[in-house]
Parts: C-alpha cells; sequence; structure tokens
C-alpha cells in the first residue's frame, strides 16, 4: 500500500516541470520574493545605474560607520533615513500606475529628503537644544516636512495601516484636553509636537537606532548569505533532512521557514519566497489548500522568535530594555524550540490521520553532497558562537558578511566576484527599505507615547484594571500586543507595544526580560491572529485559498505561541531563570511533552483518532499542566493522560464496535 501511494506521489510531481528538475526537487526558493513584490517600479536605462550607486553607497557608508569611524548618532540615523527614502520614493510609485519612469513630484520629494538630511548636519549643536523646545520657523518646517516623508515612504512600502495609526497618536496630542480620564492631557503645539517626534525621542529614537546599527547590518547579512548560496543551503539541507518523512513538504516548511524567517525580519515575506516552493508541493502530497497555506504562515512567523537573530527583533529588545544580547537569546532559545516542535507534531499528526507520505528519496537533494557542502553552515555557526562569546552584535555580523564571502570562494557556483558583491550590496539596502520605513514611522507613535505620557497612563491602567492579579495583567497585555500588532511587521508591532504594555508589567513587578519577551511573542504572532493576520492572507493568495479561514487555521496551528508567553511567569526555568539546573530540565522536559499533547489536542490525534470533544478538552488540560513546572501538576497532567489512554482503550472502543455493528445491521 505504501509503495502504491509513493508511487502515486512520484507519478504527480515528476510530470510537473514546475516542481521537478534534472530528475529531482527544484528547492530553489523564491528569494527574489524577499525584494521585490508588485508594487515596485521596474527601473531600467539610467535610473536603475542611479539606484544602484546609491544603495551600494548606503551599504557601505553604513558598513563603514558601523566599523570604522563613527559619528553622531543623530547624524547618522538621519543619514540612514535619508538613504532610505531617496531609494524607497525611487523605487515604490506614489500611487498604481503601470509606468516604471519617476515623476517630478518624486524627484521634489527626493531633493527635500536630502535636504533635511544636510539641515540636520549642519546644525546639529543648535538643534540638540532647540528641537521640541524652542524650535525657531525653519525647524518647524524641516521637521514637518520630514515627518510627512516619513509617513508616505511608509504608505508606499507597507500600505496604509502603520500610518493610520501613527495619526491616530497624532490626533490624541491635539484632541487630548478634551479628552476624559487617563486620556486627559494639557496638549502641545503644533511645533513643539512636531520638532519633539522629529527628534531623538521621535523618528531617531531607539527604533531607527536599532534599524540603522543592526537591522540594515543583518539584512546585508542575509543578502550575503543568499548570493553565497547558503540561503539556497538551507532549503536543500531541509528538504534533505525531512522530504521523505510522512507529511514531507509540511515538515520541510517548518524547517526551511524557521530558518529563512529568522534572517530576513519579516513573516509575510518569507511566506511569499519559501511558501511559493513549499505551499504547491504540500497540496501535491495531499494536505488540503487551507492547511499548506497556515502550515507556511506558522512556520514563517514563527522565525521572528528563533535566535540568534530573531528577525532582528532581540536588537530592538537589548536597545529598549539594556539587556545583553546574548541574554537574550540565551532567553528565548527554548520557548522558541517548544513553538517548533508544536507546530511540527501539528502537521506531523495531520499526516497520519490523512495516511500521507514523503516525497521518495530519489527525488530529494542528494545527501553526500549536502554533507560535503557542510561548510555553508559556517558564517551562521560563526556568528552564533561570537554572540555567545558576548562579541559585539555589529562585529559579529560584520565578520558574518566577511565569512559569507570567503565560504563562497569554494564553489565555483557560489563563489562570489566584485559584481556578486556589488549585487549583495544592493539587495541588502534593497530589502531593508521597508524594515527604514516601518521603524521610522513607529518612531512617530513612540514620540507620542514618551511626550504625552500615555505610556504611563496604560501601566496605570492595566495595574487598576488587573487589581495586582498577574495573571489578568498578562491577559490585557496580550491583548493589546496583539490588537496593536495586527497589520503591522513584527518590528514595529514590538516597538510601539513595548512602549505601552511593557512598562505596567514591569511596575507590576514582572521581571524585565520576561515583560518583553512576552510581549515581543505576541507581536509575532498578530501576523497569524485574526481578523488582520498578515502572514496567513500572503500564504492564502499563494495557495489560492480563503484567507480568513486560513488565518483561523493558522491561529490554531500555532496555539502553542499564545500558551509559551504565559509559561514565562508559571516556569521562569524556560527562560533559564530561576531554580536548579535539575528542575531546569525537568520543566523543559515536561514542557515538551505539553506541546505534544497540545498538538494531540488541537489535531484530534493522540496515538489514534481521538473524535470526542471531552477528550480533547481533558488532552487540552493536561498540556497545559504539563507546561507548568512543578510536580504536583505535572502528577495531575499524567493522571490525565492515565484517564485518555483508558478512554480511548475502553469507552472509544466499545462506542467504535457497537457504531459498526449497527451500521453491519
Amino acid at each position: 500500500m505504501e509503495k502504491k501511494e509513493n508511487n502515486g506521489i512520484t507519478a504527480k510531481l515528476e510530470n510537473d516541470p514546475n516542481i521537478i528538475e534534472d530528475g529531482k526537487i527544484d528547492t530553489t526558493v523564491d528569494e527574489e520574493a524577499l525584494e521585490t513584490s508588485s508594487n515596485m517600479r521596474n527601473l531600467t536605462g539610467w535610473t536603475r545605474y542611479v539606484f544602484m550607486v546609491i544603495a551600494i553607497a548606503g551599504a557601505l557608508f553604513h558598513l563603514y560607520i558601523l566599523n570604522l569611524n563613527p559619528i553622531d548618532p543623530w547624524v547618522f540615523r538621519s543619514t540612514h533615513l535619508v538613504f532610505g527614502t531617496i531609494l524607497g520614493i525611487m523605487l515604490y510609485p506614489g500611487w498604481r500606475t503601470k509606468s516604471n519612469k519617476i515623476p517630478i513630484i518624486d524627484w521634489i520629494l527626493i531633493i527635500a529628503s536630502i535636504y533635511i538630511g544636510y539641515y540636520i548636519y549642519a546644525n546639529l549643536d543648535q538643534l540638540v537644544f532647540r528641537f521640541g523646545v524652542t524650535p525657531t520657523t525653519l525647524d518647524f518646517y524641516v521637521a514637518l516636512i520630514g515627518l510627512l516623508l516619513v509617513i508616505e515612504f511608509t504608505r508606499r512600502t507597507s500600505g496604509w495601516t502603520l500610518p493610520i495609526l501613527a495619526f491616530v497618536f497624532i490626533a490624541y496630542v491635539f484632541m487630548g484636553p478634551y479628552l476624559p480620564g487617563i486620556l486627559n492631557h494639557n496638549g502641545y503645539s503644533l511645533e513643539r509636537f512636531v520638532t519633539y517626534v522629529y527628534g531623538l525621542d521621535g523618528v531617531f529614537g531607539v527604533t531607527t537606532d536599532v534599524s540603522s546599527k543592526y537591522i540594515i547590518l543583518f539584512i546585508i547579512f542575509g543578502a550575503f548569505l543568499q548570493m553565497s548560496g547558503v540561503g539556497q543551503y538551507f532549503m536543500n539541507v531541509a528538504f534533505s533532512l525531512a522530504g521523505n518523512m510522512r507529511g514531507g513538504p509540511a515538515k520541510v516548511a517548518v524547517i526551511s521557514s524557521a530558518l529563512m524567517g529568522m534572517i530576513n525580519g519579516t513573516s509575510a515575506g518569507n511566506v511569499v519566497a519559501t511558501g511559493s516552493l513549499t505551499i504547491p508541493l504540500m497540496k501535491k502530497t495531499g494536505y488540503p489548500s487551507r492547511f499548506a497555506a497556515a502550515t507556511e504562515a506558522t512556520a514563517s512567523s514563527g522565525g521572528q522568535i528563533l535566535p540568534p537573530i530573531m528577525g532582528a527583533g532581540a536588537f530592538l529588545m537589548a536597545e529598549i530594555t539594556g539587556i545583553k544580547y546574548s541574554e537574550i537569546i540565551i532567553a528565548a532559545t527554548i520557548p522558541a524550540i517548544l513553538y517548533f516542535i508544536s507546530v511540527y507534531f501539528m502537521v506531523d499528526f495531520q499526516a497520519l490521520k490523512s495516511n500521507l507520505k514523503g516525497i521518495p528519496r530519489k527525488l530529494l537533494p542528494d545527501r553526500k553532497q549536502i554533507l560535503k557542502q557542510a561548510y555553508l553552515f559556517i558564517p551562521v555557526l560563526l556568528l552564533i558562537v561570537l554572540l555567545v562569546m558576548g562579541r559585539s552584535v555589529i562585529m559579529a555580523g560584520t565578520i558574518g558578511i566577511i565569512a559569507s564571502f570567503v565560504i563562497s570562494l569554494f564553489n565555483k557556483k557560489t563563489r562570489m566576484g566584485l559584481k556578486d558583491i556589488l549585487l549583495a550590496l544592493e539587495l541588502g539596502m534593497k530589502n531593508a527599505l521597508q524594515l527604514i520605513a516601518i521603524v521610522a514611522c513607529a518612531g512617530i507613535i513612540v514620540g507620542v507615547i514618551a511626550l504625552t505620557g500615555v505610556g504611563q497612563r496604560f501601566s496605570s491602567l492595566l495595574l487598576s484594571i488587573a487589581d495586582n492579579n498577574m495573571l489578568l495583567a498578562l491577559v490585557f497585555a496580550m491583548a493589546i500586543a496583539i490588537i496593536l500588532g495586527m497589520g503591522m511587521p513584527t518590528t514595529a508591532a514590538y516597538a510601539v507595544a513595548a512602549s505601552a504594555v511593557a512598562p505596567g508589567l514591569i511596575n507590576m513587578g514582572l521581571d524585565p526580560l520576561m515583560a518583553h519577551l512576552f510581549v515581543f511573542y505576541f507581536a509575532v504572532i498578530s501576523a497569524i491572529t485574526p481578523p488582520v493576520a498578515l502572514a496567513a492572507f500572503a500564504a492564502a493568495g499563494i495557495a489560492g485559498t480563503d484567507p480568513m479561514k486560513t488565518g483561523v487555521k493558522a491561529f490554531q496551528l500555532g496555539l502553542a505561541a499564545f500558551i509559551v508567553p504565559f509559561m514565562f511567569f508559571f516556569s521562569p526555568e524556560l527562560i533559564l531563570e530561576g531554580g536548579s539546573a535539575a528542575s531546569t530540565v525537568l520543566a523543559i522536559f515536561t514542557a515538551v511533552i505539553g506541546v505534544y499533547i497540545l498538538a494531540s489536542a488541537v489535531q484530534g490525534w493522540f496515538f489514534r483518532k481521538t473524535a470526542s470533544w471531552y477528550s480533547r478538552v481533558i488532552l487540552l488540560a493536561a498540556s497545559l499542566l504539563f507546561m507548568i513546572s512543578g510536580l504536583f501538576t505535572d502528577l495531575i497532567g499524567l493522571a490525565l493522560i492515565i484517564g485518555i489512554i483508558l478512554i480511548q482503550k475502553y469507552i472509544n472502543k466499545n462506542t467504535n464496535a457497537n457504531n459498526r455493528q449497527q451500521a453491519a445491521g
């Protein structure tokens, strides 16, 4: 039977020229999707070369300043934003048009952005004291145009969601005197507001600081990984490891999307890049379209919580909290592993229920060749080692870039010449544009929160509503973080939620690292939370299935991500805080059992089909008990599992037998 089914799968795949190439699965990931989209201009002629020169100059400028010649932070961040704005306006049209020409209005905006950067550089000594306090008329107009450019840059690259949220916060600045209760404030003049928010406490604050120092560096690193063949190697390894397992393509999606998502920093972009390959494969091997799309969305979003890069979120967290980067990635490791174990078993149980087979070994990448190319992992391993050793993030990222170039020289197919290096630098700047825009726009919101003190008021509200009940406070914080994150990329979602929610949790006594990891998780999974699940919607578009239903299915598959953050509070051992080595090992072991049982509850499969609703409820309760560290909860969880086994052995068995007798009669 198995041979027949595998032959059927082989026939399906071998007859599809889009999937098979030279007798093997074509594992080429659509990496162009990481830097292109339907709303970009296709630049040609002299504008193409101008764009390329500016992009390469921008990448080299960042690498030079970060490693060799530090300059004033405000000048560096403003120049970073100028490069992003110029390239963004050149690449992204302001309105729908079939023309690829850059109109005169866009050139005017580009000139305006250059002038603003020059104005900050030329008047830096005075602006430090004037902006947000006693601005001149010219200060005001420069800051106003700068804010409008940030909003327009964000609208072009990411749509209306974040700009609309920014406008809501801006409106609050002027409506505050007329609002009741904790939302009331004295109000601010337009001049003070504009120059304050377009200064070091807003647009050029912590979000752009992280963007200019870390995000840009690691996106350039990702571009070098792509050009050196490492990105493609990730996909080949995933296929080699999991392709021939039952439901192989779904497991490939989990592994490859985790690795790619960790680096590229955007859930929806990762879905499009890896999902263009994995989703059709999942459908070919028998997975329903909706499940295939949801699996890809869940795995791609999970890449944002996977150390050591965490889609750039870890850098932002380190900057906001002052906690060492190495501490953050160590604390985030076990929760990320639990998340992917849960997703893995979700797809495994689906394969069991549907009797889905893997891809025949003969169609997969050759394992011997994969092992011969194991040196391609060196840049990522080197990065991890340097970060754990406590070396600076900038040093680790730069060495990673150099290592990517060096290892490319080992193979003729991946060898990078001067042209490839220049293309990688251009690609890095091109891929960074959306993130440069969203963190600058998020800086507007962060600036408003700081100016009006609404973040502290949110904290007070959280305290009063929860009445010092930490669990209730965490539930409210979860809801706020998800709502604020809906429709926004992870970095912006976390920046906003961290400003509005995390201080309240810390004031209630929660450890700062725990509070920020909690908020970060829910900012990430807002991408798979209906009604605005960006990653799920992107995957649904590839699979040709209903976006909202795909979002619901992704929510189910990613359920562990909604539970694990609460475990930070109940089981701090999971983020390696508190407890002895023995208690930590036990907590991790029982948590793994817990996420396995959680997958069983969601999928209705516990060693066999478990269809009854009460069995699934008991499994869900047992999973929660196992995830909470403690001998007492583990014993109750074990008792529930024994109960489920007895139910399946006697009650469900007798019910099934009676049903068969009735059917026969």
